[in-house]
């Protein structure tokens, strides 16, 4: 068998080589590869002049190469870390509205205790007024501290005619009439305010209830041929008075 001859033969024998793409991202797409990447044996002719044949896999061998990681645990791993970076949002949004809701809640007690401070000017300016003193610069000056704190959220409450609520008024005296159909403010002693949705000072009222026409007790008419009771219901200061009376008219008996 000549040389040539047996080159020949070796090169018929040869196994192709196995080049195997690890790559985990496809280079066409730009993706993660989510299905397990089974690498593509590529026939790649042998080098001529080689002196054996070439290492490659052999007869039963895979050709996928296991030091890759499935795709599934890939994307386990995403979803926890989205699902912490989802979690960690939305406890940094709970965290913002608790602290501007407790900031809202500082600013309006601190305005609130201000305010409150102040009622007593208020008290004085107000029987300034009633008295007609609040004339000139001295009512101007009224007037506009008056107006920023209502701008600021102070409102005043406590007038006649208004039903008694317990909540914000304080009753300091009570009387009945018919005229009016329930609890109903009929003398305001001291005005009450409150603060948005806190009351600073209940107002001091008077407070009439209606009173019932079977509460008064009728008076019984005098029967033919007695006289009419001046008295008590039972008669006796009525007798009592007919006959002082009587004795009056014959002081000679």
């Amino acid at each position: 068998m000549t040389p040539r001859h047996e080159d020949t033969e070796q090169q018929d024998f040869q196994e192709p080589v196995v080049v195997r793409d690890r790559r985990k991202i496809d280079p066409e797409t730009g993706e993660l590869r989510r299905q397990p990447v089974v690498e593509e044996a590529q026939e790649v002719p042998a080098a001529m002049g080689t002196g054996g044949p070439s290492a490659g896999p052999g007869a039963g061998e895979s050709t996928v190469d296991e030091s890759v990681a499935p795709a599934s645990d890939v994307e386990q791993q995403l979803a926890e870390r989205t699902a912490d970076l989802q979690r960690i949002q939305a406890e940094y949004a709970n965290y913002r509205k608790r602290v501007e809701r407790d900031r809202e809640s500082v600013l309006t007690g601190a305005k609130a205790s201000l305010v409150g401070d102040l009622l007593p000017l208020l008290d004085d300016l107000e029987r300034a007024e009633s008295h007609g003193d609040l004339t000139g610069a001295f009512k101007a000056v009224g007037d506009k501290l008056i107006s920023s704190l209502e701008r600021a959220g102070l409102e005043s409450f406590g007038a006649e005619g208004e039903p008694f609520d317990p909540s914000v008024h304080e009753a300091v005296q009570h009387s009945t009439s018919p005229d009016v159909a329930g609890p109903t403010v009929t003398t305001v002693l001291r005005r009450g305010y409150k603060f948005g949705d806190r009351v600073l000072r209940a107002a001091l009222v008077g407070v009439t209830d209606h009173e019932s026409d079977a509460a008064q007790s009728p008076i019984d008419p005098p029967v033919e041929g007695e006289l009419p009771l001046e008295g008590g219901v039972d008669g006796t200061a009525g007798a009592a008075g007919t006959a002082e009376q009587s004795s009056n008219e014959n002081p000679q008996q």
